[in-house]
């Protein structure tokens, strides 16, 4: 495995270089939406008994961070790799694509974890937040990292330019992490817009990962977990299938 540890090196030397882009920028922008949400919402709204509306904002706000960075790592690395040629020094050493779907995956988990980690210290300074089930905290921001590693390794293998990303980024990752109970909870909505959340994945990533925090949530996490797994699963699947057939990397 001396070749997953290089590439993992790599990877994380990548966007360890630039962090104030990588993970300075995405701290700045969850603590925006915190400051001006909270200011605005704060006094008008309490989601759960005895959780201000802040600290209920914040597991949110960690969440999204986490998965939008996981996306943009490997799916950014793949296409600037793509387009400045710099990939064939990736694809000829023995690689298995065993190793380079890990390298890639546990890459863009550490950003992720870096940026969420990052948003949950600045909001320590903005509302007490309690971590009543540590386990489910850790076992929904693995799962769901994961997935939104996955989908950004397989759009980074699809794209053939930067625009086709950013499709992908604004036409798919950003109204499902919006639309997902960031900011409120589904019960607020009417009941039509509350069962189409339920058909978005993200929402059960949120909510699960929001139970660890207040032991408190919208579905039961059991069933979060059962919902978010099998796309860890099948997303991986797909991943590692491209990677063996070389689709749009060695042909």
């Amino acid at each position: 495995m001396s070749g997953f540890r290089t590439l993992l090196y790599k990877e994380i030397l990548r966007f360890w270089k630039v962090l104030v882009q990588t993970v300075g920028a995405p701290v700045l922008t969850a603590l925006l939406y915190l400051l001006i949400f909270s200011h605005v919402l704060e006094d008008h709204v309490q989601v759960y008994p005895g959780v201000s509306y802040t600290a209920f904002l914040m597991p949110g706000l960690i969440m999204m961070s986490l998965l939008q960075n996981a996306f943009a790592n490997s799916s950014s690395s793949l296409i600037q790799s793509k387009i400045s040629g710099n990939i064939v020094f990736v694809l000829l050493p023995p690689l298995s694509y065993l190793e380079f779907f890990l390298a890639y995956l546990f890459a863009a988990l550490i950003r992720g974890f870096t940026v969420g980690f990052g948003v949950l210290l600045v909001g320590l300074f903005f509302a007490d937040i309690e971590m009543r089930q540590p386990l489910w905290i850790v076992a929904f921001a693995l799962a769901s990292g994961a997935v939104f590693a996955c989908i950004g390794i397989i759009a980074g293998i699809w794209a053939n330019q930067f625009d086709h990303l950013a499709g992908v980024q604004n036409f798919i990752i950003m109204p499902l992490t919006f639309l997902s109970g960031v900011f409120y909870s589904i019960h607020s909505l009417p009941p039509f817009w509350q069962s189409v959340s339920h058909f978005n994945p993200v929402f059960y990533m949120i909510d699960g990962f929001r139970y660890g925090f207040f032991g408190q949530s919208d579905v039961d996490p059991w069933f979060g977990m059962a919902v978010v797994a099998p796309f860890v699963l099948l997303l991986g699947g797909i991943t590692l299938s491209m990677l063996k057939s070389g689709y749009k990397l060695r042909h």
